[in-house]
């Protein structure tokens, strides 16, 4: 690797398995101090360990519910004391409760999925920005969304909102924040091995609805969506804002 986030602090969330896991070892193998943050301490700890054996000293694993906004303001400030001031914020966790057809979705599923997508996110670049724009220092947001914002699917309604108002949240944050020097960008993955997705790969009918538009005709693994993070969280991308970015076998191209 070259070395391209060294001597940077990255918080990424739902980083103990999945998309947040992989983007964490990128980030590590890239020479960042990585902060990875999902619900439970021990899944963190486990990947933590799988970092750590490779990139010693570079996962800093410390839990955080980011639908529990109101305590992401005091995760962030023990984060500036205790590992440094953050330059990379990678939003990456996500829920999707309610897998069917829309006009059945109950509230409750409806507000997790809100709390977890979307108001999480808000929050946690609120915090960590607030900060920024006091320091004078700059950074970089990456949120993940999906090709869900960007077009539709059958049964996946109100996760694709949420991912739709992420993609949107993340160009005004861009265009609020880029006198600032903060650059805001998303990712917006297809199909992709997740457990999150289990449901999608775990049903050869409707991940055929998905593998067979799409032009390179299968499904992700996580590795492929940390290298465009990389990029994103680097010096690299320094006149890139605003942008969302589909990595999803060309799926949105047909």
């Amino acid at each position: 690797m070259s070395g391209r986030l060294t001597g940077r602090v990255a918080v990424v969330t739902g980083a103990s398995r999945g998309i947040g896991a992989a983007i964490a070892r990128a980030y590590a193998a890239e020479g960042a101090t990585v902060v990875i943050t999902s619900r439970k301490q021990e899944a963190l700890e486990r990947a933590a360990t799988a970092i750590n054996t490779d990139f010693p000293g570079s996962a800093v694993p410390r839990a955080c519910h980011v639908g529990h906004t109101d305590s992401i303001g005091a995760f962030i400030a023990a984060i500036w004391d205790e590992v440094g001031a953050v330059d990379v914020l990678v939003n990456n966790a996500g829920t999707n409760p309610y897998f069917g057809p829309l006009l059945g979705t109950s509230f409750s599923a409806w507000d997790k999925t809100f709390e977890v997508n979307l108001k999480g996110p808000f929050e946690m670049t609120r915090q960590v920005a607030q900060r920024w724009v006091r320091e004078k220092r700059g950074g970089a947001v990456v949120n993940v969304a999906s090709v869900l914002g960007v077009t539709s699917a059958p049964l996946q309604g109100v996760y694709g909102m949420t991912k739709a108002a992420l993609l949107s949240m993340t160009r005004t944050f861009a265009h609020e924040l880029g006198a600032a020097g903060i650059r805001v960008n998303a990712i917006a993955p297809g199909l992709v091995e997740t457990r999150l997705a289990q449901a999608i790969i775990g049903s050869p009918e409707i991940r055929a609805r998905f593998t067979e538009r799409s032009p390179l005709g299968r499904h992700a693994q996580p590795e492929e969506i940390a290298g465009l993070a990389v990029y994103l969280g680097s010096d690299e991308s320094s006149y890139v804002t605003g942008q969302v970015i589909c990595v999803d076998g060309g799926y949105t191209a047909v």
